[in-house]
């Protein structure tokens, strides 16, 4: 029963991790694509 209990909670840090990962991966992506539409509207004008 222990071992159940310590895999789960292992595994729920895991989770959390990985969330906090996938949101800062999220805003990365969104930096990059304000970037590139600033740069495609400078190069119109």
């Amino acid at each position: 029963m222990r071992k159940i209990i310590t895999l789960a909670l292992i595994a729920s840090a895991l989770a959390v991790s990985a969330c906090n990962t996938i949101s800062g991966i999220g805003r990365d992506v969104q930096a990059v694509g304000s970037a590139v539409s600033s740069g495609a509207e400078d190069a119109k004008n």
